[in-house]
This record gives structure tokens, sequence and C-alpha cells, in this order.
């Protein structure tokens, strides 16, 4: 009698839920203003799902952290990390692997930005001496570009804590926000994203009349696509090489430009290692 209840529901299109197929969710962390986000990543899933053949739905998060314990928690299975972030993630999910990382992110750099009423003039060879006793925001506290390496270049150069160089500090949350502050005098100083800043300058978004560039930091490796550990086991042996492809296979400018990245090119966990040290230097990994 079971055997032809189930038979029956299968006929009709009502298999039990467990014979349903998985949707594969992802995330990213919300270093711009997040409506702008959401639009951008529904495009981005809509090419996932089409391209993998399965299910996948974006989870906006409100913060780095949410969208790291997202990750943690299995809410997500893959996430748009940056490389603090990510190495937050790998850490609490044995077996994660780092994907995919924009073209622009093996080589990535922070703008330190000044409102124009400080007159701190742009310097090419190293940080200002101007910007000791000034008000300096940094993003989000465990951002890599809006906080990690910007903070290591700052003890690197004045070899002080931010909290004993500048007269005040602060954490913005987010890149556009920063760029919003400095801009409008609330603080004199902040540490951005520089791809953020370049799009938001292209997209006039950006008055360089009351705040310009100081100074660029060295290259570091930044953002990338890391997926669990156990995706294969839950989606097919090969889904995570299959992921992978389909994000090195993103090329369409629509989808592009809700990183904004060139293109995308493989990585691995060990390239992270430098932002692991630097992680760990700081006390901003457990």
């Amino acid at each position: 009698m079971r055997r032809l209840f189930a038979t029956a529901l299968m006929l009709l299109g009502l298999a039990p839920a467990a014979q349903a197929q998985e949707t594969f969710r992802f995330t990213a962390i919300p270093d711009e203003d997040q409506s702008r986000l959401v639009e951008r990543f529904q495009k981005v899933a809509d090419y996932l799902s089409d391209t993998l053949d399965v299910e996948v739905e974006y989870v906006p998060v409100k913060s780095y952290s949410a969208a790291v314990s997202a990750f943690r928690n299995d809410q997500v299975q893959l996430a748009w990390f940056g490389g603090l972030s990510g190495v937050q993630a790998r850490r609490l999910v044995p077996g994660s692997r780092a994907l995919a990382q924009g073209v622009e992110d093996a080589a990535f750099h922070s703008y330190f930005i000044a409102n124009t009423d400080t007159g701190i003039d742009p310097h090419q060879e190293r940080m200002p001496d101007a910007f000791a006793g000034k008000s300096f925001t940094f993003g989000a506290k465990t951002s890599t570009s809006g906080r990690l390496m910007p903070e290591y270049y700052l003890r690197e150069r004045f070899d002080e804590a931010p909290e004993a160089l500048f007269s005040r500090v602060g954490f913005s949350g987010d890149h556009t926000r920063t760029i919003a502050l400095v801009e409008s005098g609330t603080y004199d100083v902040g540490a951005v994203n520089y791809t953020v800043w370049d799009a938001a300058v292209a997209d006039g978004r950006v008055d360089t009349d009351k705040v310009k560039v100081i100074w660029e930091t060295p290259a570091y490796p930044d953002y990338q696509w890391t997926i669990r550990g156990d995706a294969d086991a839950r989606f097919g042996d090969g889904f995570t090489d299959r992921v992978r492809q389909a994000l090195l296979d993103m090329e369409a400018p629509e989808l592009l430009e809700s990183f904004p990245r060139q293109g995308f090119i493989p990585v691995d966990n060990d390239a992270y290692a430098p932002i692991e040290a630097v992680g760990e230097d700081l006390g901003l990994l457990r």
C-alpha cells in the first residue's frame, strides 16, 4: 500500500520534499550600499542557476560578521568574501576552498582619502606626516581593504596604533559610507577599497572638490569566492569544480559590474597566507 501511495505521488508530481533538489545559496560581504548589492547580485544568482542547473538564491546580510556566520551555519554554501573574512570562514568550516578571485584581487589596493579642507596633499612614496592628529575612519571592522591592510600600513609607517596616531578613530561599516563621511568632513581621513572609489567617481557619486585620494597602498590579495567543503556531497560529485568554472566563465558586463571586476581567475587558499599572517599579527583572528 505504501509503495502504491508513493508511486501515485510521483505520478502526480507530488514527490516527498526529501526528493526535491536542494537550493544552492550564496551571500556577499556588504561592502557597499545594500540596495545596490541586492539588485546586482540577483543577476548573479540567475546566471548561476542557469549555468549550474540548480535553484540558486542570493542571501543578503547586514555585516561582514553576518556573512561569515551565515557560511559557518550553512545558511549559505558559497560566499563572495574579502581576504580576511574568507580566511575567517575557511577556519570555521574545515575543507572549504577559495575558488576564484577577481583579476584585480591578486594585486589589490586601498586608497587613503582626505577631506580637502585638511590641506593634505597627495603623496606617491609614503603616507604623509600630516595624517597625525587628524580624525580617521576605517570601513567595517573586519574589512581587508577598509581596515586590515590600512591599519597594517599605518603601523608600519608611524610605529603607532591608530588610536595613538589620530585624534579620533571610527568604523563606518562600508566603503560607500566611508567616502560620504570624509566628503562631509565628519572625518578628516579614511581608508577605502579602490574599486568602490573608482566606480563612485565614474558614476558621479563623489564630489572630488571636497574629498581626494592622498595615498595608495602597495598591493595585497583580497576578495574571493569561497565554497563549503561539503558541496560535492550535497549537490553531486564535481559540483565544486562546476561552480568554479561558472565563476571563471562569468563574462557579461552586467554581471561583472556587481563586483566590479574585469573577470575572474582561479585561486586557492594558499594565496591568502599573507592576509592570515597580518590578521594574526593585529589580533583580528582568534
